[in-house]
């Protein structure tokens, strides 16, 4: 299997996972995610899954300015049910970052290390960002992404027109696939700091 480049290029978020080291995966405990972990996940790259990865990231470096992100000690509550847009993929790729699992998640071992209960969903869609509070210290971000900022190929919607309805030719194909992938690398390597694209806010305790 081969990625673009650019996959091996972006952000690397930093984390830290005591029940890893626990269990031996981990001899420190140490584990770094990139965006090819989050597109193994998730089984494709687009600004969905790209900016998911880059909320983490921002939310992570708040709430941990210092050291590596911990996960298993972060809360995410989504503001909108599971089964709404994207919410769903926001959420499974938030987990793999930052352990935070819905009710089916790890229970634990003696009472620590669970990581059930950890993500919550809204029962309805509202406004506002992702909340990730530190049940430690009840430090909260609220996160929120503006792709829209970051501008596609306008020949897209045309293009996934002809392919959807199998008029597509192979070189349209790929020109699809280039624009689809190009702006996700603008994502992660232009944008991935930009406060306009991923906006983060203290909340208070």
């Amino acid at each position: 299997m081969s990625f673009p480049a650019f996959f091996s290029a972006g952000p690397v978020v930093e984390t830290v996972d005591p029940l890893a080291q626990l269990l031996g995966a981990s001899d420190d405990g140490r584990i770094d995610y990139c965006y090819a972990d989050a597109v193994r996940l998730a089984g494709h790259s687009c600004p969905t899954v790209a900016g998911a990865f880059l909320m983490a990231r921002a939310a992570l470096k708040a709430l941990f300015p210092d050291t590596p992100a911990e996960r298993g000690l972060i809360e995410v509550w989504m503001p909108a049910p599971r089964d709404h847009g994207t919410t769903g993929v926001v959420a499974q790729v938030l987990t793999l970052l930052t352990g935070a699992a819905a009710e089916n998640g790890f229970q634990g071992l003696g009472g620590r290390y669970a990581r059930n209960g950890l993500l919550v969903f809204a029962g309805q869609a509202s406004p506002g960002g992702v909340i990730f509070r530190r049940h430690d210290s009840g430090d909260a971000v609220a996160v929120e992404l503006d792709a829209s900022l970051v501008p596609g190929n306008p020949n897209q919607r045309a293009l996934l027109g002809a392919i959807i309805q199998d008029e597509a030719s192979d070189a349209q194909k790929r020109e699809f696939a280039n624009g689809w992938q190009e702006r996700v690398r603008r994502m992660l390597l232009e944008f991935a700091d930009d406060p306009h694209v991923i906006k983060t806010t203290h909340l208070a305790a």
